[in-house]
């Protein structure tokens, strides 16, 4: 027996002994958000896949996602396109069209024969794409003409370029804001149980928020109300046709993911937890200030917090950014999350909640395999933990 499986294995009676002597941790205490009746706090966060061939949610994707659903958990989908000039990288899932919604709705019911509880996360690329994914080769949108600098990608594999992006006009914004609208339709059509808009990470919605992107002289540039305009636009709008219960919210205030930089992160992110209260959104969805790319921590002491910006939001808060199981358990303990939203480690263990439970072993994540298309490969075929027989 290989190492690799000696660790995804606990014998009856050391599973029978960790039980017997768990307390509850904060992690596992459950949790009603909204109307949603969750049986623990651990959250599978938005993982891109490149999995989805043709930008087309496929059937393999129903394995991924139902093996890593538990009874009243919380899963989020990996980001998806809400119109033919949203996509950025090869392979992602589109929400636009009908077909995507009948490819994601087999994958939504496998989630939900496990009980779990679904949101699709809605994207946009702006800037961070290229011409061939745009549609007759255009160029991509954004708030500004400024392109992305060169960057060395997530996997580490090449370094990354984009052309120079075209700003969007000022009388655009409304059919990007109603691209948003038809998309969070559609995902409720697709049987999702509600909606994640991503502001965050440098793509559409967050190279309007931050001001070292955004150079716009209009109502949608200039001053912190202003940028915050076109984000809030597209919420009201969602909110409008799916209703404000069924919506949550990412932002990465302090992050310099895709060279989308704000100069004052934490006005931003406490003025964004402001302005969501006037429409009752079910959540928010913060990236810690940590994260200072997009698969490293930094340890090093921070200025910046997630608290104060957990004190304005009057709904569900969700923190992500590179925790474990004593971090996760920790940051519910003492106020700072309702939930924890995990990435990497949810990758590489989709049990992570029963391995938590148990303080079991975890398989370490294959950073090398994250972005292939292989639908097998590092996608599902990580091991579960195993109990065998004791004599």
């Amino acid at each position: 027996m290989s190492s690799e499986e000696n660790e995804n294995k606990l014998t009856e009676a050391e599973a029978k002994d960790a039980e017997a002597n768990l307390q509850v941790k904060p992690l596992f205490i459950p949790y009603k958000m909204g109307t949603f009746n969750l049986s623990h706090r651990i959250v599978l966060a938005p993982l891109t896949r490149t999995r989805s061939y043709n930008f087309i949610p496929q059937p393999h994707a129903a394995l991924y996602y139902s093996q890593r659903t538990t009874k009243g958990g919380f899963l989020i989908c990996e980001a998806s396109g809400i119109s033919e000039t949203a996509q950025g990288y090869p392979n992602t899932p589109g929400i636009w069209k009908r077909e995507h919604v009948e490819a994601w709705k087999p994958i939504v019911d496998a989630v939900h024969e496990k009980g779990g509880i679904f949101f699709c996360q809605l994207w946009h690329a702006g800037r961070v794409s290229n011409y061939n994914y745009q549609p007759n080769g255009e160029a991509p949108l954004s708030s500004t003409d400024k392109p992305v600098r060169p960057k060395i990608q997530a996997d580490g594999s090449r370094i990354s370029k984009h052309p120079p992006p075209r700003r969007l006009r000022t009388d655009e914004i409304s059919t990007l804001v109603n691209d948003f609208r038809a998309a969070a339709k559609n995902a409720i059509g697709a049987g999702f149980d509600g909606v994640e808009i991503h502001a965050a990470n440098g793509y559409l919605l967050d190279q309007f928020l931050k001001d070292q992107v955004n150079d716009r002289d209009d109502i949608y540039g200039g001053s912190l109300e202003n940028r915050c305009r076109f984000p809030l636009q597209v919420v009201k709008a969602v909110a409008e046709e799916i209703g404000p219960h069924r919506i949550g919210i990412r932002l990465s205030p302090f992050t310099e993911y895709n060279d989308c930089i704000d100069s004052d992160p934490q006005a931003l992110g406490i003025h964004m937890a402001k302005s969501l209260n006037q429409y009752g959104i079910l959540y928010c969805h913060v990236i810690e200030p940590r994260m200072v790319s997009l698969l490293e921590r930094c340890d090093d002491e921070t200025r910046f917090s997630l608290r104060p910006i957990r004190n304005e939001f009057g709904g569900t808060f969700i923190v992500a950014g590179g925790y474990n199981r004593n971090e996760g358990n920790e940051v519910i303990a003492n106020g700072g999350a309702d939930l924890v939203a995990y990435g990497r480690l949810f990758l590489a263990n989709p049990d992570l909640p029963l391995r938590f439970q148990l303080d079991a072993p975890l398989n370490k994540p294959d950073k090398s395999t994250f972005y292939t298309q292989d639908r097998v490969v590092g996608y599902t075929d990580y091991p579960f933990l195993q109990l065998s027989n004791s004599q």
